[in-house]
């Protein structure tokens, strides 16, 4: 996990597996770009479509998703859409396929922590299940795979349930404000028109060149 103190009194959840596919892909680009030049000199970078398609998603897919916790509510940075769930709009928090965060209308899933899946508690110790919010647990204490502390969902989760925790303890949350505290949903126009470019400059490379 990386959590990244933020302006605003905010924390900046990102999963570390995550940077390594990014660096991974990054230098997959880097490696073919260079293999490139090396081949047929600089007129061979007419053909880097695909290499700057996979520096660019290594980019959108795994660097840019984020889970942010901040005083207004929690922010979730997906790949082509920004999500901000105000406190008083949050009625759950789910990590069932990934960080999920629910409101009275619908819920909104973190690309950024998904959760490990059925097998993910095989390898649990006792201090993941030790210390966390309360409403992580269920009935009889029990907790799910992808709530544990050594898990991306289990880990931005217990950033989002302790503030949520203690807004709740101190009061500042109008129980009665969920129906009507509205969700901000920003679509990122410009990622997803850099990728159809990309795709089409991938697809020219292959098909033309």
């Amino acid at each position: 996990m990386s959590t990244v103190p933020h302006a605003g009194n905010a924390a900046i959840f990102k999963a570390r597996t995550n940077k390594w596919f990014a660096g991974f892909s990054w230098f997959v680009a880097a490696a073919g770009l260079a293999g490139l030049v090396v081949a047929g000199g600089v007129p061979a970078l007419a053909g880097a479509g695909p290499l700057l398609l996979i520096a660019y998603l290594g980019w959108l897919l795994f660097w840019r998703p984020a889970v942010v916790v901040h005083d207004a509510g929690v922010t979730i940075e997906n790949p082509f859409r920004a999500v901000t769930v105000p406190w008083a709009a949050l009625v759950q928090v789910d990590t069932r396929y990934a960080l999920t965060l629910v409101t009275p209308g619908r819920s909104y899933g973190a690309w950024a922590a998904p959760a490990p899946g059925i097998w993910g508690g095989r390898n649990a110790r006792p201090e993941d299940l030790r210390g966390l919010p309360d409403s992580t647990y269920g009935p009889g204490n029990s907790v799910r795979p992808g709530d544990l502390k050594s898990t991306d969902s289990g880990q931005a989760a217990q950033l989002v349930r302790g503030r949520w925790q203690q807004l709740v303890e101190s009061g500042l949350l109008d129980a009665g404000a969920a129906e009507t505290t509205p969700v901000s949903v920003k679509f990122r126009w410009r990622e997803a028109a850099a990728a159809l470019v990309l795709l089409g400059l991938s697809y020219w490379s292959v098909a033309v060149l």
